[in-house]
């Protein structure tokens, strides 16, 4: 799963347009991002009547719309997914996933902030990359001026490159499992040394592997 980084904040502080201008500047440096918004209430994509709305209310758990051009996966869940649940459903060919939203996921998060919407802060000190406001808070965190998109790019970029040249994900049944260093470099090892024997098999950037059993 690729590095997943959150910009938070309070309602109308800016958030969707510098996650805009975030976007458009790794675009130009070569990178891929997804991004997830979060929604606090029931949204409907997908028209009332329309073929795959009578689908969903027949009782499918999902449903899925495909062009020649693009797709969508409509899923209903039971309880609200984190971004790493919601990242299972994206294809991997990307270099970051961005957030906009999840303060309460355990994620890295850039903070945007306004001066009046008083001065405290929804994330903790450790769960920040970044400050993005109008006025200069006592926080030991890389604050940047919402017109520095480039700047806060220069650190999200050298973040991502920080990150583990390997990550591995494990979930059984639908649960995430925990892995420690130990259980990741084997897993990763097995997987790829497996994998790089069989036919067609060239460099490997990802790798997926899914087991199904009948109950």
């Amino acid at each position: 799963m690729p590095p997943i980084l959150s910009f938070i904040g309070y309602s109308e502080s800016g958030k969707t347009t510098l996650l805009e201008g975030v976007i458009a500047e790794l675009k130009r440096r070569g990178y891929k991002t997804a991004a997830i918004k979060h929604a606090h209430e029931t949204f409907e994509i997908e028209k009332q009547d329309s073929s795959s709305w009578h689908l969903g209310q027949a009782g499918a758990v999902a449903v899925a719309v495909s062009s020649p051009q693009e797709f969508a996966v409509f899923r209903k869940t039971d309880l609200e997914l984190t971004p790493q649940e919601i990242s299972r459903y994206i294809e991997e060919d990307y270099d970051l996933l961005l957030t906009e939203g999840f303060k309460q996921s355990s994620n890295m998060k850039v903070e945007v902030h306004r001066k009046e919407q008083g001065n405290r802060l929804l994330a903790l000190p450790d769960e920040l990359l970044a400050l993005v406001s109008d006025e200069l808070l006592d926080i030991d965190k890389p604050q940047f001026k919402r017109d520095d998109v480039k700047g806060l790019t220069d650190l999200i970029e050298k973040w991502l490159l920080e990150q583990p040249k390997e990550k591995v994900e494990l979930t059984v049944n639908g649960v995430s499992i925990p892995l420690n260093q130990f259980a990741t470099d084997i897993i990763a090892k097995t997987l790829t040394g497996m994998a790089s024997s069989l036919k067609g098999v060239n460099e490997i950037y990802s790798l997926r592997v899914s087991l199904r059993r009948k109950l």
